[in-house]
């Protein structure tokens, strides 16, 4: 690696690259002149290192399905494809009942999480989602309940007059485990302002991850990327994340989220090439250096370029997810039905040449294939 480094022939690179290989943290001002002036094979190469020095040659996934309760939502995000007004023919509202059946369809297979997310449904408050938790847990006791974005979590606990602190804690006593990373989009907020001004703020979203890891609930991170947005913007996303991850050591992983631009208003927007996709991989893998773990949520971007993501970074796959989401594919992913077997995300993972683990919500290992 060393010789590898002493060949870069910009000094400036020469020296960041070093710096990486030699575990230390980059500072945004380093990161923007990796991201501006590394080729893709040197970022590949140091993404690659870093992840190594994570997690080995072990990539990571996990069984688990999706419900998504509803797609009305009292938000109108100028990205998203998902959002339907009630009595739209594309909207729908799955009753409690639908729910728990939903639940009932994976008795007897070995899924480890169910990951609960969807609009901010105007009329459901924070006590029925506890009941609805409570039923879940009766359901399966053995699942780890993965729910409600940051963005839901703001706008129920607010509606009932509760702190974050008691609203979450009341959820948590009703069997919620861990909290999604959905809603971080970009936390700049004049570009917020542009694309979905009505929404919690990135101090709401940090905040709320915060509390929740205070009270002993691990989360995900996420951050929209590939619209409007500029690079020194991302560096600024993921600097507050790092930051709030110095403070609690809370987030499991990371999941950069590609934009998709079908179905939206944003739509002319385009969307960024997957040479784009894989830039921004690396970076997120050498500029979050007290991040464990890097995921490719492949409903997002595809298998292909998820397989593609592991050399440039990325240790995780997400899991089978069952065709139980239609977020990507409202969008417009290449992923209209998303499912993956079990076999199916081990070869992948073996054709990119790494190990693959079957991991649970918190990264304990289930079994290695």
């Amino acid at each position: 690696m060393k010789e590898l480094v002493i060949k870069i022939a910009d000094p400036e690179l020469r020296e960041l690259a070093s710096a990486v290989t030699d575990g230390k943290r980059l500072t945004p001002a380093e990161a923007l002149t990796l991201y501006r002036k590394a080729d893709l094979s040197l970022m590949a190469l140091l993404a690659t290192t870093v992840k190594r020095k994570k997690s080995g040659d072990a990539v990571f996934f996990n069984r688990n399905f999706h419900i998504e309760p509803s797609n009305i939502c009292v938000y109108n995000c100028r990205f998203c494809s998902y959002h339907k007004a009630k009595g739209d023919p594309e909207s729908w509202e799955m009753t409690e009942n639908e729910i728990l059946d939903t639940v009932r369809q994976f008795d007897g297979i070995p899924v480890t999480e169910v990951h609960i997310t969807g609009g901010v449904h105007p009329s459901r408050d924070i006590y029925y989602y506890a009941r609805l938790l409570t039923s879940i847990r009766q359901i399966r006791p053995d699942i780890s309940i993965k729910a409600f974005s940051a963005v839901e979590l703001d706008y129920m606990i607010r509606e009932a007059g509760m702190t974050y602190s008691e609203g979450i804690g009341l959820l948590h006593e009703h069997g919620l485990d861990s909290i999604p990373g959905g809603g971080a989009e970009i936390f700049d907020p004049e570009l917020r302002r542009r694309i979905c001004p009505e929404k919690a703020d990135a101090e709401t979203y940090l905040a709320i991850h915060e509390t929740a890891h205070r009270l002993g609930l691990n989360s995900n991170a996420t951050m929209l990327y590939g619209h409007a947005e500029s690079p020194e913007q991302r560096i600024d996303h993921m600097l507050r994340l790092r930051e709030l991850q110095d403070r609690t050591g809370g987030f499991d992983a990371f999941i950069p989220l590609k934009f998709r631009s079908g179905n939206n208003s944003m739509s002319g927007l385009g969307e960024v090439p997957v040479t784009e996709d894989m830039r921004n991989y690396a970076l997120s893998r050498i500029f979050l250096d007290n991040f464990s773990h890097i995921k490719a949520y492949w409903p997002a971007i595809g298998r292909n370029s998820a397989m593609m993501s592991l050399a440039f970074g990325t240790d995780d796959l997400d899991g089978t997810i069952d065709d139980t989401t239609k977020i990507y594919s409202m969008a417009g992913s290449d992923e209209e039905r998303p499912s993956l077997s079990t076999a199916e995300l081990v070869a992948m993972i073996r054709s990119a040449g790494f190990r693959a683990v079957e991991r649970d919500t918190r990264y304990n290992r289930v079994k290695e294939w």
